[in-house]
């Protein structure tokens, strides 16, 4: 090793002989992410609705996108609805509205689809069934969210 390294404190960290470079190192990853985001919105239909008999209509979209960076296709669904006696109903199924999307990374599916409750709140959680394209096999959550007739929490 040089005689200037071993003297000189600012030299003193080195790779045989030559000093590092104080620049940071970026380090490029090929980990494979799966990873899909899910959002919903629901909103109360009056006109389908009669709460003379205790039956409450909503509908929700969903937006699913792939924030990931493998490419992955929907397979199943999962659904627990709770309504407001704390009454649950689990759904299980293929697909969603007759679909088995594919998404690319940074792709989006939307659909909307409905539930019928006999409370006027509720809230409706779950996941989706993913494979990706490698084959890999991950659950995409969907968070929490409410089933309200207007007012009703007032």
């Amino acid at each position: 090793m040089p005689k200037e390294v071993l003297h000189n404190p600012a030299l003193r960290h080195h790779n045989n002989g030559f000093p590092f470079s104080p620049a940071p190192i970026a380090i490029m990853s090929t980990a494979k992410i799966y990873q899909i985001r899910v959002n919903a919105v629901s909103e109360y239909l009056a006109e389908q609705s009669d709460p003379s008999v205790e039956r409450f209509v909503f509908a929700y979209t969903i937006t699913l996108e792939n924030t990931g960076t493998v490419s992955a296709q929907l397979l199943s669904r999962h659904w627990i609805i709770t309504d407001g006696n704390e009454e649950v109903q689990e759904v299980k199924g293929q697909g969603v509205v007759g679909q088995q999307p594919h998404l690319a990374p940074g792709e989006q599916y939307e659909y909307s689809s409905g539930s019928t409750l006999s409370t006027p709140v509720g809230t409706m959680r779950g996941f989706y069934q993913m494979v990706a394209e490698d084959g890999t096999r991950f659950e995409a959550e969907i968070p929490e969210f409410a089933l309200t007739v207007p007012q009703a929490l007032h």
